[in-house]
Parts: C-alpha cells; structure tokens; sequence
C-alpha cells in the first residue's frame, strides 16, 4: 500500500493555501467595498474643505483643520480625507477617531431612529445603562497602520476595511439617504467635540444625506443635546458644552433650523 511521506510538509503546505486564500479574499473586498450612494473622496474632501474654511466664527471651536471618514452600512471605510493641505496639518491621533466616529454613528444607529455620537456620552458614563460602552469594539489595528504617504487618500490602509472603535463624543452622525434609508456613517474629529458635530452636520446636510427620520433632541433628530451638567443629563441623551476656542452652544442649538434634517425638506 503507498505511504504519504512528510506529513509536516502537507500540513505547511494546506496552511500556506489557507493563509493565502484569506489574504487574496481580504485584499479583494478591501478594493472593492459598497459604497453606493457614500460620497468619494473627492466629493468628500471638496465639502469638508468648504466647510471648515468657514473658521471658528461659523463653526465655534479653535478653526483647526479636520479629518474626515465616511463608512458603509457594515462600517467599512469609504473615504477617509484632510481638510488641510497635507495630512501633518491635522491632529494625527484624529484620523482613526474620525473613522471610528462613523462607525459609531453607523452602528448605533437604525432605519427608523438615529443617534449622533454626542447623544450617546451620557449613558455611557459610570453608573449609567451603557457604561463601559467605549471599551466594547476597539478599533482594527489591520486597517490602522500602513505607508503614511498613503494617509487621507484612496490608498489609505483604512479603506475597505472595517474600522470597529465605539467613541461617545460629538463629531460622528448616521448618514440617511433622500428616501430615508440608512447607508452608513460619518467622522469628523480634528478640533473641540462641538465643532466636530457642527461640521459633520453642516457635511452631511451638504451631502444630502441627513434625511433623518426620528432622533432624542428637542427637533427629534440627532442633534447633540447640552443638557449635561453635574454629571447628570435629564433627557438621558446630553453632552457637554465644549471649552476652548469660540463657543459652540448657539450655533448647535440653531443647526436643526439653519440645516434641517428629514424627508420632508428634500
């Protein structure tokens, strides 16, 4: 009867295939995510770029550039970007937090009721019902690192993949489509918490994607609540105000009338 010699060198053999496999499988989806009805980096880049020149007046904060992430319904990146002229402009750090911020957003987020990463930083809190929230999906180290040259490209490692990461400030937003269907998230992160909402709202509306259809605030959408005060928020869903820089307060307080959300304005 034949015998089958070196039985280790099959086994190495059928794992090398396996591995692979895998890598063809990863690189092939990280080419090719869904991203219908997202924006591109392109249309991205142009909106963010228009808003944040605005500076601190419109926008509250310290007038710092921003990074920008949008990510699918299965919280793959689409897009990552800068809003300077080169990627050392921004805040580093700011880069996986504006990813994780959409996939946030995304993730929390369902057909009939949004919620903005700032409306999720009071119930995350200690002593509150979604307490250690932040530490429950940290992000993909494997769509993090990569050739920096790369950063806030179409090549940027992270697209493609899945970002992961739960971040409970403001900056991070559902994104709905005209009809009023989920498609997936958007980051903003680069300056205070408050300007980072105050831009991705102003993004989104620009984007056309905001069609909202019911969230905690006051307007029933997204908006970030600053309720919170002496470690409590009455509505269950507040931040706080931001310091640093122009307040914010107003200009949030005012997006839902100069930005609306919702079908009923398409």
């Amino acid at each position: 009867m034949p015998q089958v010699a070196n039985y280790p060198l099959i086994r190495h053999f059928s794992t090398a295939l396996v591995v692979a496999s895998l890598c063809v499988a990863s690189a092939a989806f990280s080419q090719s995510p869904n991203c219908a009805g997202l924006p591109d980096a392109g249309r991205l880049k142009t909106v963010v770029r228009s808003i944040v020149s605005q500076g601190s007046s419109k926008n509250g904060g310290m007038g710092n550039q921003e990074w920008a992430a949008a990510v699918n319904r299965d919280g793959v990146v689409c897009a990552i970007v800068f809003s300077g002229t080169t990627r050392g402009d921004q805040w580093p750090g700011s880069r996986v937090i504006a990813a994780s911020k959409a996939s946030t957003a995304n993730g929390l987020s369902g057909r009939d009721y949004a919620l903005s990463t700032a409306n999720i930083f009071a119930a995350s809190q200690p002593g509150q019902s979604l307490y250690s929230l932040a530490t429950s999906a940290p992000p993909n180290p494997n769509a993090v690192f990569g050739d920096p040259g790369t950063f806030g490209t179409p090549s940027d490692p992270m697209v493609g993949k899945a970002i992961g990461g739960i971040l409970v400030f403001g900056g991070g937003l559902p994104l709905y489509s005209p009809d009023g269907k989920i498609i997936g998230g958007l980051g903003l992160s680069g300056d205070t918490s408050c300007t980072d909402h105050i831009i991705a709202w102003k993004t989104r509306h620009e984007l056309h994607l905001d069609a909202v259809p019911m969230g905690p605030s006051p307007d029933h959408n997204d908006n970030m609540i600053l309720d919170w005060q002496n470690g409590k928020s009455p509505s269950g869903f507040g931040h706080p105000a931001c310091k640093g820089g122009m307040q914010s307060e107003s200009l949030i307080q005012n997006l839902s009338k100069d930005f609306p959300t919702g079908p009923a304005r398409r």
